[in-house]
């Protein structure tokens, strides 16, 4: 079975969540004897082809990028080339490009299973989303199956409510093997330089992650707070954090994989304050849960209440609430057995809902249904 897996970024241009998905997604699907390509765009595009343990990568150069929707005239008789290669097409959706792609080459996908995971709704881009609502409805109505990451997202999106066919769940997963463990010695180091039993945030530091809330908690906090990661909020925070003159949170900046394990290790809970739909399941939710921490989410009708079950693998607070937020800090820094009980619970989800093993295995089922004849 080939499988070509379409969307608008990959690595190593850029790190995200929906890079990691498809990074967990063809390792795990590699198990069951699936070859796997990536069609993606890229600022360079040089080389044309990365060839990765997980499949090959084929890069086409941006011709334009407008409100996140990069596009590429290239891309369009390259998509053709995919396809004739593919017997599986797995779109990960929001991407406006590849529906109009999907919608020009239909004749290219006879006999072709087409798969779309649901990752977000449009959320930033309102006034454009009338425009584009046509393309999206059309493309989602016409591929054989959509799948949402949370029961709670099928429950909340407009969209995925109205469309006129059935709409599937596979929960976003992550594969542990696929993370480098942390070095002793950089343990010693984060140690050394946050100490240990400190509340943490790690990941893009974007719009929709809410980090000026948990920078507002920290006021009066009696424990420790660290932010790790780069992006394009990391000036306003800095500067949010120097104006309050708080002493008990860090910004590290940018860490890596090794870094990320051992703060991981080194923390008391795991504080994911996102406050807008933008943030549809949180995979640095599941990384904390994997390394048995309690977690700390807002509910926003996405997946990361999915994730963060209220009351046994955390603590689900209201988005942009800094009273509450701190409280629920506040109560697991001082119940040290309650945040051990719900950090156990946190990693039992994690084994039964949210390894990468799981999702490729739905997946694969799914791909094979439908290569089969099967309707979804």
């Amino acid at each position: 079975m080939r499988v070509l897996h379409v969307y608008k970024t990959y690595y190593p241009d850029s790190v995200g969540g929906i890079e990691q998905v498809l990074l967990q997604l063809t390792r795990g699907l590699q198990v069951h004897g699936v070859e796997n390509r990536i069609f993606t765009l890229s600022p360079q595009a040089q080389p044309a082809v990365l060839q990765r343990p997980e499949g090959a990568v084929y890069r086409y150069p941006i011709t334009l990028d407008v409100a996140s929707n990069a596009m590429s005239w290239s891309a369009m008789r390259g998509f053709a080339q995919q396809l004739a290669w593919a017997d599986v097409v797995h779109y990960q959706f929001p991407w406006p490009f590849a529906d109009l792609l999907h919608l020009l080459h239909r004749t290219y996908l006879q006999n072709k299973a087409t798969v779309v995971t649901y990752q977000s709704d449009v959320v930033r881009q309102r006034h454009l989303l009338r425009l584009y609502r046509p393309l999206m409805t059309r493309f989602l109505n016409t591929v054989d199956a959509v799948v949402a990451t949370s029961p709670g997202y099928i429950a909340t999106s407009t969209v995925l409510q109205t469309l006129a066919k059935p709409v599937h769940m596979v929960p976003n997963g992550l594969d542990e093997t696929t993370l480098p463990p942390a070095p002793a010695e950089r343990l010693a180091h984060w140690r050394q330089q946050c100490g240990e039993g400190f509340f943490l945030f790690v990941g893009v530091l974007r719009y929709y992650k809410g980090l000026h809330t948990l920078v507002e908690a920290a006021r009066g906090f009696a424990g420790q707070i660290v932010l790790a990661g780069d992006g394009p909020e990391q000036a306003s925070l800095a500067a949010q954090i120097k104006a309050l003159g708080l002493t008990n949170i860090k910004l590290l900046g940018h860490v890596d994989d090794a870094d990320k394990r051992a703060l991981l290790q080194l923390a008391r809970a795991f504080v994911f304050p996102s406050h807008l739909r933008s943030e549809a399941f949180g995979m640095s939710l599941v990384e904390a849960a994997m390394q048995a921490k309690p977690l700390i989410s807002c509910e926003i009708g996405s997946g990361t209440s999915y994730v963060n079950e209220h009351g046994v693998t955390g603590i689900v607070v209201p988005p942009e609430d800094p009273a509450a937020l701190r409280a629920a800090m506040q109560d697991l820094l001082e119940n040290t057995a309650g945040a051990a009980r719900m950090g156990d619970a946190a990693r039992q989800r994690y084994v039964q809902l949210f390894t990468g093993a799981h999702m490729a295995q739905a997946y694969h089922q799914i791909y094979q249904a439908l290569l089969e004849g099967k309707k979804f």
